[in-house]
């Protein structure tokens, strides 16, 4: 199993809609679990490195405009395969595409307004980490019931 750790957020649309528990709690029912997580603000100059890679597209200033208005919960999720299970649950970024049973599926009727984030791919999860987070701020710990059914005398 390929324990991975994968960034995602709650942008500012999901989070002013109230769907922030719903999300969370999704991802918390499929097993992965929490190792970080904060609701922050995002300044221009963090959305900007967030966003490098779209620097070039006509989009740019209005993604940043868009992520800046409000507050956003970003978190990590660990767990086996975290990164693909997590981009599953989240569905496609155009909600036409994404499938019913998916956060995207069920929450979402406009591109720009899709609820959340998450990344695609080890580095880009590595680079965002770092991004939003300390190595202070992630925590590491078992999940009690693993204790009890690895570890245990009975």
């Amino acid at each position: 199993m390929n324990i991975e750790k994968t960034f995602v957020m709650i942008k500012p649309d999901g989070v002013q809609r109230g769907l922030s528990g719903e999300i969370i709690s999704r991802f918390e029912k499929k097993g992965l679990k929490i190792v970080a997580v904060k609701m922050i603000t995002i300044n221009n100059a963090l959305a900007e490195k967030h966003y490098a890679e779209h620097k070039d597209k006509v989009f740019f200033e209005s993604l940043i405009d868009f992520i800046t208005s409000g507050p956003v919960i970003a978190f990590i999720l660990e767990g086996p395969e975290a990164i693909s299970i997590v981009r599953e649950t989240v569905g496609a970024t155009n909600p036409a595409d994404a499938l019913p049973g998916s956060i995207r599926g069920d929450y979402v009727i406009h591109t720009t307004f899709n609820i959340i984030h998450a990344s695609d791919s080890i580095n880009s999860s590595e680079r965002e980490i770092a991004l939003f987070f300390k190595k202070e701020e992630i925590q590491n710990y078992d999940l009690i019931i693993k204790r009890y059914l690895f570890n245990s005398n009975e």
